[in-house]
């Protein structure tokens, strides 16, 4: 006997159109404008001098050592390269808690997902209480994972400032068991950051409330320093019996196509929570890339490698924080640029000015305000300023 099976409509007629990226349209525009003077402050990569996104000179020699020396491609397991996680994990914690589980994962982004993975699996459908504004993926990928979204304010556009008064009061939502993601340094967009007292009250927040801290730690020594970038983490971490850390090596070891990272998990159940971390890695990606991993263990193996990777990776946090005193110094409205951190800063701009800056002067930004510091220079700085001046009102 046959069966024959009528299907009205196709497959995947049921999926809903996504829209464009619109940083990679940026990039699309930004390479057809055939005007000379035109600045790229859009995608978030860091630059020289010369618009270059360099390869760091350890990372180019420690990939002459795997290739003289790498014997083999095999598989590592769905832990990765376990000596880079050792390695990064000293870079991240300094000496460093006794209570951690922590994996390779394919960059942060991949890091993020596996710590929402994990959390989905512990507590199905637990809300996470993301600040605004922040990195547009945040919420995609821990809604995705099968995770609730509870904003919370964060940062004032108008006054370029933390608006600490207005998230401790939304957080007075938050119940016990929610999860507070937090930026550990350079905020991604705003470059705004917590003092040292505001990060001391929000571990007695999550201590009095029940919250799992998720730290996203992306750009950990282009703010001030390797030891500084760390130092709030550090702290909340040994306020509080657990906490979630994604790392990304990205920016601070310019390995943005490579896909390097990092997933710890600080709790008594280590081994526990190891387990399940390994069995969702496994689901999600098998076993994690590993060049870059390699790359990364070699620069902190070596102990020249390491020091030359530290002094570039100064030479590069002192280029962006010298364009942010730069830009702090040229217009009132700019001033408080200077006292943030990172890579990023966000504008008082709507969508309107940054169109009209992109067609009437070339300045490329993220249609939000976001700018890329790193995509400036001394010498694009006035023209730069004499473009946006007219819209910070």
């Amino acid at each position: 006997m046959t069966r024959e099976l009528v299907r009205e409509r196709g497959f995947f007629d049921g999926l809903a159109v996504q829209p464009a990226d619109a940083l990679l349209g940026l990039i699309g525009l930004y390479r057809a404008d055939t005007r000379p003077g035109k600045i790229d402050l859009g995608v978030g990569v860091f630059r020289d001098d010369f618009g270059h996104t360099p390869v760091m000179r350890a990372v180019k020699a420690a990939e002459a050592m795997l290739l003289r020396d790498q014997e083999t491609k095999s598989y590592l397991g769905a832990e990765g390269d376990v000596r880079f996680a050792e390695l990064l994990a000293e870079v991240a914690f300094g000496a460093g808690p006794d209570r951690l589980a922590g994996v390779q994962t394919p960059g942060g982004t991949g890091a993020l997902r596996l710590g929402a993975e994990l959390i989905t699996r512990s507590r199905p459908g637990a809300t996470v209480w993301i600040g605004t504004p922040t990195w547009p993926n945040h919420a995609p990928i821990f809604r995705d994972a099968g995770l609730a979204i509870q904003t919370h304010r964060f940062f004032d556009v108008a006054s370029a400032a933390v608006d600490f008064d207005g998230m401790i009061e939304d957080l007075g939502e938050a119940r016990a068991g929610d999860v507070l993601l937090l930026h550990g340094c350079c905020h991604n967009p705003t470059g705004a950051g917590f003092t040292g007292a505001q990060w001391l009250e929000i571990g007695r927040l999550c201590a009095a409330r029940g919250l799992l801290p998720f730290i996203d730690l992306a750009y950990q020594g282009l703010g001030d320093g390797l030891e500084a970038d760390a130092a709030a983490m550090r702290g909340l971490m040994d306020a509080l019996p657990e906490a979630v850390i994604a790392y990304s090596c990205d920016k601070n070891f310019g390995l943005y196509r490579e896909r390097v990272g990092a997933l710890w998990v600080q709790s008594e159940a280590s081994e526990l929570v190891r387990g399940n971390l390994l069995a969702l890695a496994r689901s999600l990606w098998s076993m994690p890339p590993d060049h870059g991993a390699a790359v990364v263990r070699l620069v902190l193996e070596y102990a020249a490698l390491r020091a030359d990777w530290t002094a570039e990776l100064d030479a590069m946090r002192a280029r962006i924080n010298g364009l942010r005193a730069a830009l702090a110094a040229s217009h009132a409205r700019l001033a408080a640029i200077g006292g943030q951190r990172g890579m990023f800063a966000l504008l008082p701009l709507g969508p309107e000015a940054v169109e009209a800056l992109r067609r009437e002067h070339g300045i490329y930004m993220a249609g939000n305000g976001r700018i890329n510091i790193a995509g400036l220079t001394l010498d694009t700085i006035p023209a730069f300023v004499a473009g946006v001046a007219p819209y910070l009102s």
